[in-house]
């Protein structure tokens, strides 16, 4: 079965001020689709691939045939990070967590400001392109990765609650070379019902 590209749950200007819409179509319609047809054209000619899940293709990288595997690691990273990034962003988004995952973030970080400092210094020290995640256990414990270019937690298995995306082409539109700014402003746009509804679906044993 091929990939295909997730539609959005909402317009693309639905996240402005703080995406513009011309990122957003531009972002999910051609950044995400190529990711898409180039994982979809790496796996046409391996039909014992076709059956395998897009997380356990990542979570396989090490035993696909090794003129693959650069471009599955790659294309297949970015399939699974833009997935979880449209879905955990809603024009209702902002403001503090709640539920269970802001519990979580006052438990293991004390504070969600305090939270929100540490993951956008991850994002803001990341060096070139790459992601800033926050990983949960089955026990809703959580640690913010950063990662490289479209490099995932979900190569050794470990779920992603959700994340930003630090590639210049999600930003540059708008904020030019800013990335703290974008950092800052991107927080306005997280759904927390949908960042729970991840966590609840990790804790129950989900890879995500």
């Amino acid at each position: 079965m091929a990939f295909t590209l997730p539609a959005l749950t909402y317009d693309t200007a639905a996240l402005e001020p703080h995406i513009d819409a011309l990122t957003m179509a531009t972002h999910h319609g051609k950044h995400h689709q190529t990711y898409i047809t180039n994982l979809n054209n790496a796996l046409a000619d391996h039909s014992q691939l076709h059956d395998l899940s897009l997380e356990d293709l990542l979570k396989r990288l090490g035993e696909l045939p090794e003129s693959i595997r650069t471009a599955v690691r790659n294309n297949g990273g970015g399939h699974a990070n833009h997935s979880m990034f449209w879905s955990i962003m809603g024009p209702n988004g902002g403001g503090d967590p709640t539920g269970d995952v802001g519990a979580a973030i006052t438990r293991d970080f004390g504070s969600f400001e305090d939270f929100k400092k540490k993951f956008n210094e991850a994002g803001t020290k990341q060096f070139g392109s790459g992601w800033v995640f926050v990983t949960a256990d089955t026990a809703g414990k959580l640690a913010i990765v950063a990662q490289p270019n479209q490099d995932t937690p979900l190569f050794n298995g470990t779920p992603v609650l959700f994340g930003n995306d630090v590639w210049e082409h999600a930003y540059y539109l708008k904020y030019q070379n800013r990335r703290a700014d974008y950092l800052a402003a991107w927080w306005n746009t997280v759904s927390w019902d949908a960042v729970n509804d991840r966590l609840a679906k990790i804790k129950a044993g989900a890879v995500i």
